[in-house]
């Protein structure tokens, strides 16, 4: 008997929170112990590098990996057409930047840049082939085979990658963890899918979804831009210690904030575009998506921020205490990236690819007039006038679903402000009851496990429904185990 909907949307939650809880509980640890090894210096090297190689993969991918999604029946000569289109572009653009590696050590002052950057480049080249599975996966719902090949991507490329760090290779340990879990990745995503690329090379159907593909391109290059610039325009400004510092900061807030912007994410388009010929109904599985993202999103984000100093002294310790203010402005405005996730894919799962990339247009634009009028007051001040540009942009975002699919602002306030209130208070609550403690690792712990049961007791008490529901799947998970 043939799943429904709200099944498949179930297991795929299901499994995309296993996805993104194992990915983020390994980068934690990972993490943890890289940082101890390493120097804010390191981090600050490979972090100018990010938005070279992010921009790189955006062109190298081409937004065909969403367009794949969004076709009703992909044919095997669909995903070949984008396998082919993905080499030959990825193969052009490593020979553009490798050549270009000078100029990017030298604009940056950092001549170890040239040799790093032609290695770390390598990575967008060798996931130029499994971009086409990836559709296929996605596409599909493997849900379950996508947590097992990240999971195993990311043990492999975090060894390799403390080894090195262990013998003193400094930020080559960062470079070779990048290209270590690409072919990892690469490796199970053959494993698991069943189509294989031929030499029967037709681009006719990379022509047919150009039109809609181009305009993801990009937006997918603004977002890189939007999410990277303040790394790029620290990399020229300030001391590389200090880029590092961010760095640390907007790693460990992206770590948390994607745990729920993956877990939504990775069903959201398949399950939206599948049902977009029936508007009542898509606007009713949105809404519950943004009520399950908030449920998520504000608890973890804000709780983040008031442990954040304990957390960073007692995982990385004292020499990365001054990523601490800049994490805790990112978390505020982390808490609504997830939101901004979800969004995207309503746009997308619409064939709106011009309003998604008008919107991230206008954010980019917006973000580099900020960064021109705030870079010269120092690195905190960039972050605060970047996280309130975030969270306002976000109006834009719900403004252009209205003129979509008509869902109005006081609707989804209603859906998303009961979580964030509940959230905030709960914080506030918790602070209040601990600020009288001393020792950071009993502050720590009582922060983390006060803050749960304060806020499933307000949940519980308020009777909320996306509570009850999770409670009952994780009940009839736990007793098909039995």
């Amino acid at each position: 008997m043939a799943e429904s909907l709200k099944e498949k949307t179930a297991k795929g939650l299901f499994w995309g929170a296993m996805n993104s809880g194992s990915t983020q509980v390994l980068n934690i640890l990972f993490g943890i112990f890289l940082a101890r090894l390493l120097s804010p210096a390191d981090y600050g090297i490979i972090g100018i590098l990010t938005i070279f190689t992010l921009i790189a993969g955006n062109l190298q991918s081409s937004g065909f990996t969403q367009a794949l999604v969004n076709i009703k029946q992909p044919t095997c000569n669909d995903y070949n057409s984008v396998f082919w289109f993905n080499v030959l572009v990825s193969l052009t653009m490593y020979v553009v930047l490798f050549f270009c590696a000078p100029l990017i050590a030298d604009f940056f002052h950092q001549p170890c840049l040239t040799s790093l950057s032609r290695f770390v480049f390598l990575s967008f080249f060798i996931s130029s082939f499994g971009i086409a599975q990836n559709g296929y996966m996605m596409k599909n719902m493997m849900n379950r085979e996508i947590t097992i090949v990240n999971f195993m991507a990311l043990v492999c490329s975090n060894i390799v990658g403390l080894v090195l760090a262990l013998n003193k290779m400094a930020y080559w340990s960062l470079a070779w963890q990048q290209v270590i879990f690409i072919f990892v990745l690469n490796v199970g995503r053959y494993y698991y899918t069943g189509w294989r690329p031929n030499f029967h090379i037709d681009f006719e159907p990379v022509k047919r979804m150009f039109g809609f593909s181009v305009k993801l391109l990009v937006t997918n290059i603004i977002n890189t831009i939007s999410n990277n610039v303040l790394t790029f325009v620290f990399g020229r400004f300030y001391p590389i210690n200090d880029v590092g510092n961010y760095s640390q900061a907007y790693n460990w807030d992206t770590k948390a904030n994607s745990f729920v912007a993956n877990t939504v994410g990775q069903i959201a388009q398949p399950v939206l575009a599948s049902i977009q010929d029936d508007e009542g109904r898509e606007i009713m599985v949105f809404r519950k998506m943004l009520r399950f993202t908030a449920f998520l999103s504000f608890p973890l984000m804000f709780g983040l921020t008031l442990v954040s100093r304990e957390f960073i002294l007692i995982t990385i310790h004292e020499k990365w205490i001054a990523s601490v203010p800049l994490l805790q402005v990112l978390c505020v405005s982390g808490a609504f990236m997830p939101i901004y996730t979800l969004y995207q894919n309503f746009v997308i799962s619409r064939g709106r690819s011009d309003v998604y990339m008008w919107c991230n247009i206008g954010q980019v634009v917006g973000l580099l007039a900020l960064v021109f009028f705030c870079h010269t007051y120092g690195i905190l001040t960039m972050v605060v006038a970047y996280t309130l540009f975030t969270i306002g942009w976000l109006l834009v975002w719900q403004w252009m679903v209205r003129r979509i699919a008509g869902l109005g602002f006081l609707t989804v306030v209603k859906d998303i402000f009961p979580f964030m209130l509940c959230a905030a208070a709960t914080m506030i609550v918790t602070y209040l009851f601990t600020a009288s403690l001393n020792n950071i690792y009993l502050l720590l712990a009582v922060r983390v496990l006060l803050s749960i049961v304060i806020y499933f007791a307000i949940l519980k008490v308020l009777k909320v429904q996306i509570l009850e529901e999770c409670l009952s799947f994780a009940k009839r998970k736990l007793g098909k185990k039995k």
